[in-house]
């Protein structure tokens, strides 16, 4: 497997490049990561089942996306396919430390230019990809409430209820969040997808950082919401976002909202007490 990976690797940047170092690396709970290095070129790299080559390729696009909008740092894709039984992504590999509120308001600031700089006439994506493992699906609506009813709270809802989960139903649910975001039109912007604290980092250099991305074309609060989730970003980061591009009037009732579409993904892949936690949401966004 690794020596046609490295053949891979080598056919792509056009030289040699053979493997004498190999360490597992911190990458997530869905796939499993490694760095390569022939001694002189080091690589990130991403495994999975065969199966999940598709989920690579959108991961590759979703990165190759994000670069061409020249304004927030992501890893480079090198190259992607299968061997064997596995399926892999090979990405560019950096190095990261803690950085300073300098570098977490440059994350903002950086952030928002993406959301600005490549903006698409409908919402969703051409392809699907995933959310964790969670298929995504980026069907192009031109409505904002109409996509984000149907194919991210509405489609969680289903996936949830198969999984026995004690929700209420769905239609109801999605009805209710149409309405809510009807009169809401932001425009479709480039979004990370599933920026959580996890997905963020600061280069040993000071540059900000954006890794794994869920990509499609989307209401960019979306992203701030879920900034929110899971431990927070510095302050500074929103102050160098709004610096940038001061969030809409209503943002506040609409994290909720958006943030329910990741709770409700965790339950479906974990279990637990998201469930709990979804409904107190759903709750909350049923009687606001």
């Amino acid at each position: 497997m690794w020596t046609e990976i490295s053949q891979k690797i080598s056919q792509t940047i056009g030289q040699n490049f053979e493997i004498t170092q190999r360490h597992t690396v911190s990458g997530g709970c869905i796939n499993q990561s490694y760095s390569l290095s022939d001694g002189n070129l080091t690589y990130f790299v991403k495994l999975n089942q065969a199966t999940k080559v598709e989920m690579f390729a959108a991961e590759a696009q979703g990165l190759q996306e994000i670069l061409a909008t020249n304004t927030i740092k992501v890893p480079s894709p090198l190259c992607w396919g299968t061997t064997q039984n596995n399926s892999y992504l090979v990405m560019e590999w950096l190095e990261f430390n803690d950085g300073n509120s300098g570098s977490w308001e440059m994350m903002g600031q950086n952030l928002a230019k993406m959301h600005k700089a490549k903006v698409s006439q409908q919402f969703g994506w051409g392809v699907n990809n995933t959310i964790g493992s969670t298929p995504q699906i980026n069907t192009l609506t031109a409505n904002w409430a109409d996509f984000f009813a149907e194919f991210r709270l509405g489609y969680q809802l289903k996936l949830a209820q198969r999984r026995s989960g004690n929700f209420p139903d769905y239609q109801k649910v999605v009805t209710i969040i149409r309405e809510y975001l009807i009169n809401h039109n932001p425009q479709p912007s480039l979004v990370h997808g599933d920026l959580w604290s996890g997905n963020a980092a600061i280069t040993i250099d000071g540059e900000p950082v954006i890794v794994d991305p869920a990509a499609y074309y989307g209401d960019r609060e979306v992203d701030l919401a879920m900034t929110e989730l899971f431990g927070g970003f510095p302050s500074a980061f929103y102050r160098g976002y709004n610096q940038e591009w001061q969030l809409d009037q209503g943002y506040q009732q609409r994290k909720t909202i958006y943030n329910l579409y990741h709770i409700l993904n965790h339950f479906n892949l974990f279990g637990g007490g998201y469930g709990h936690q979804a409904n107190k949401m759903i709750k909350q966004i049923v009687n606001d």
